[in-house]
């Protein structure tokens, strides 16, 4: 991928800066609580305040990923949902919606057997513009990152606390469309313990690239969402999301006529912290 390349990742993210404000970046695991569900969950997500949208790839042994968004992944695999299914959920997606960046979440091995270079063809032509593959360190770029860029999908990577000053510049390395700081030491859901130093690790990486900075993995409320987003280019809501979806679901586990306004309507509320927040002009 060229310098003068850009991306649906790229443009949001110029368009939110030129409205002064942070972009709110959503995650679903796609096929949760079902397939069809799923998709018109994907497809309010905009509507609500989504300038970005993460859709996990369900998998059977997700990591890096607290309790709620492991039985998401479950729920998603119960219900019959596959990488292959998630590719077809973005694909419908882009017959309604040409702008919204989509990104894929998730992990290593789906990809790997259902073979890098078909993935990469299947997911670029449906519509896919990200990537976030946690378990694939930089020394691994040529597996998929490296492909990945080439096909023209960007690659986003994480950086966490523990990402020191001599790693930090390994990790930017093939990074593009922004970089995903992880605001605490653990897995997703977990509650970020000091704010103030989100502000701090957000400037030290800026110190080391031009790419936006999002901060993930412990935001819950319009609140916590309206704080990183005084530091951050991005905001990232997950695990709050796959709760509000789970508390609509019936007494079995599944959709029910109010599941997909449970998770819009957290999208909102969320939305409305980041939108509070009007940064300086650059």
């Amino acid at each position: 991928m060229t310098e003068a390349t850009t991306t649906r990742i790229d443009r949001r993210f110029a368009a939110v800066r030129a409205q002064n404000r942070a972009a709110l970046v959503t995650f679903v695991m796609a096929g949760d609580p079902d397939p069809e569900t799923s998709l018109a969950i994907v497809k309010a997500l905009p509507a609500a305040g989504a300038d970005v949208i993460e859709i996990g790839m369900p998998f059977t042994d997700p990591m890096a990923d607290g309790p709620s968004i492991q039985a998401a992944g479950l729920r998603a695999l119960g219900a019959g949902m596959s990488l292959r299914k998630t590719i077809a959920l973005v694909k419908a997606f882009r017959e309604t919606d040409a702008d919204t960046p989509i990104i894929l979440m998730g992990y290593y091995n789906p990809i790997y057997i259902y073979g890098v270079d078909r993935f990469l063809l299947d997911a670029r032509a449906a519509g896919v513009d990200g990537l976030i593959v946690v378990d694939l360190p930089p020394e691994e770029d040529e597996e998929l990152c490296v492909p990945a860029l080439t096909a023209g999908l960007n690659f986003i990577r994480l950086a966490t606390p523990t990402t020191d000053e001599k790693r930090l510049p390994k990790v930017l390395t093939n990074t593009s469309g922004f970089v995903y700081y992880v605001a605490v030491t653990g897995i997703t859901g977990s509650a970020i313990g000091d704010y103030a130093k989100i502000g701090d690790a957000v400037a030290r990486i800026k110190g080391h690239t031009h790419l936006p900075v999002a901060v993930g993995f412990g935001v819950k409320n319009a609140d916590s969402a309206e704080t990183i987003a005084r530091s951050a280019d991005g905001v990232v809501v997950g695990t709050a999301l796959v709760d509000a979806l789970k508390g609509s679901l019936d007494a079995s586990g599944k959709a029910t006529a109010g599941t997909v306004e449970a998770v819009a309507a957290k999208v909102r509320e969320v939305a409305s912290g980041v939108r509070r927040v009007a940064k300086a002009a650059a």
